[in-house]
């Protein structure tokens, strides 16, 4: 799960109801399980709603990820729902995260396609998204950059690494429901962009969150976009540039005439000067922005 909600999130949150039998499911434990927890360590359900039994809310559903991530490096389990309550999971955390860059470095460079989708399964279930990629995948990827300048043949394993995070981040968010419903935001990357797993990331993090949200994949022509737009009514269109040269000032213009509420995402637009825009270029920053405009 992705890090815990700010204040202004925790409504929105809250929305989202699981029952045990879901969450046990999803954690591939019993519901007997989960009901020992909450009694013995206090880590349980804590949304309740009027005429009916208690029940999970996503931050609840992110906790007992964190706590069972904690159990299966070898952490005992009242130990670790006292880090999981405490929010002191972060020397653990960084601990996992540098041996998860090593072990899927090894893998990537073996195309040891396996290994490399149970390493990000386990990543994502621990700490979410958006606390993945920023603390694992951005360094590795940064690390294949620095071996390909150096003359290293690692681009198979960077094209073979990518695929299985846009498949992980596919299995992490099945679980909250693809159906978008209501006015969902379109996240769409500009017709000649290839870099998609950031906006992937993003779209993962705001499923976590019930916000309504579909993502267009790469190289989606400028008809496409424009026909969704107009079809689709979306509560915001998500432009995504990687790089100046792929920021598309006509898309931009196409979108708007259908009418289009934009949000320039990415640090392809840092020299675009228009007004009126909402624009975004940090990961955490983009999911509080988006999540806020979404609510309210």
């Amino acid at each position: 799960m992705g890090p815990q909600p700010a204040p202004n999130q925790a409504d929105d949150l809250a929305r989202s109801v699981w029952t045990s039998g879901r969450v046990a499911e999803l954690l591939g434990v019993s519901p007997v399980t989960l009901r020992s927890w909450d009694a013995r360590y206090g880590i349980g359900p804590s949304v309740r709603e009027s005429g009916r039994q208690r029940r999970y809310s996503a931050a609840d559903v992110a906790k007992l990820q964190r706590m069972q991530s904690l159990m299966d490096r070898g952490v005992k389990t009242k130990e670790a729902a006292d880090l999981v309550l405490s929010g002191r999971t972060g020397r653990h955390e960084a601990q996992h995260a540098g041996a998860t860059i090593e072990a899927l470095h090894a893998a990537a460079s073996g195309l040891r396609y396996a290994t490399m989708a149970a390493l990000l399964d386990d990543a994502l279930a621990a700490t979410g998204p958006v606390e993945t990629w920023l603390k694992i995948l951005v360094p590795l990827l940064h690390r294949l950059e620095r071996d390909w300048t150096a003359g290293e043949p690692c681009f198979a394993a960077e094209w073979a690494l990518a695929g299985e995070i846009s498949a992980a981040l596919e299995r992490h968010t099945r679980p909250f429901g693809n159906e978008p419903g209501g006015q969902p935001l379109l996240l769409a990357c500009c017709p000649t962009e290839r870099h998609t797993l950031p906006l992937e990331v993003l779209r993962a993090a705001l499923a976590e969150r019930k916000v309504p949200a579909v993502f267009l994949g790469p190289m989606v022509p400028p008809d496409t976009v424009v026909d969704l737009t107009r079809q689709l009514a979306p509560e915001l269109v998500v432009l995504w540039s990687m790089t100046p040269s792929t920021a598309d000032l006509g898309l931009l213009r196409r979108v708007r005439r259908a009418g289009g509420r934009l949000c320039l995402a990415g640090p392809g637009w840092e020299q675009f000067r228009g007004q009126r825009v909402l624009r975004i270029n940090d990961l955490p920053g983009a999911l509080t922005s988006l999540t806020q405009t979404v609510r309210h």
